[in-house]
């Protein structure tokens, strides 16, 4: 089962090509035959995941369609996730398990999302080449004896591999566009404002950005639609010029 992009996944999705727990699965196998050798992820979420598919499947059934119903995703782990362990590459962090959700994650999780786990990344996104993590460096999947870019390395790599179709990343100095680059896909670092902060671990607040990464540019901006927005916990965001895109699924 091989998927070019998500406005592809979402397609098949929407006309029941296939169901949401056999598209999770898929990437799931896909995650557990690659990851010994790319460490991209710092934690699995398979039984949240499943549950969440399983879910989607029911409401799909009744013919109740999200934005981004039944999209498997990876997210970066510098984003808090309730009840899911958040460690932002940190041996600091190695048993923190946050009691409520980014902004960023809950919007996705509202879009219809299925969390694969949380990748890994350069300590405290303090790095550029995925080689400061406590869980060790992540590889890029072109060449292994290269590095996939940082600060967003596992999450760069992961989708480069098309062991996930989209993933969630941050940029303040270049922690999305560069592993974008030396991984060969598309990187969104958003105009400051657009997406909340809210939830995810800082680095330097004036600068710090919630973005995306997918295989084309298109998939980011119908990632984006569904981030973007006013949040109430982060005074930055700006209420009014939202996004608009339209995308037939």
């Amino acid at each position: 089962m091989n998927f070019k992009s998500v406005k592809e996944i979402l397609t098949a999705i929407k006309n029941k090509d296939v169901s949401v727990v056999e598209l999770t699965n898929n990437y799931l196998d896909k995650i557990k035959e690659r990851d010994d050798e790319l460490n991209c992820f710092i934690t699995l979420t398979e039984e949240f995941a499943l549950n969440k598919a399983r879910k989607i499947d029911e409401e799909i059934a009744k013919n109740k369609v999200r934005a981004l119903s039944g999209l498997p995703i990876a997210q970066k782990d510098i984003f808090c996730t309730k009840n899911i362990k958040t460690s932002c590459g940190s041996k600091m962090l190695d048993n923190f398990v946050s009691p409520y959700n980014a902004t960023v994650i809950e919007k996705l999780n509202n879009a219809g999302t299925i969390m694969l786990g949380k990748t890994n990344m350069d300590e405290f996104a303090m790095g550029s080449s995925n080689e400061t993590s406590f869980y060790g460096p992540v590889k890029n999947p072109w060449d292994t004896e290269y590095v996939p870019g940082g600060s967003s390395g596992g999450s760069a790599s992961a989708v480069a591999a098309r062991i996930s179709p989209c993933s969630t990343g941050t940029d303040t100095g270049g922690s999305i566009r560069q592993p974008a680059s030396l991984c060969g896909i598309c990187g969104l670092k958003p105009t400051y404002g657009r997406v909340s902060r809210y939830g995810m671990i800082a680095f330097a607040s004036s600068l710090d950005q919630a973005g995306i990464f997918t295989t084309d540019a298109l998939d980011a901006a119908i990632l984006l639609k569904e981030m973007s927005g006013y949040d109430e916990k982060d005074s930055t965001v700006q209420v009014s010029k939202y996004l608009i895109i339209t995308h037939t699924a």
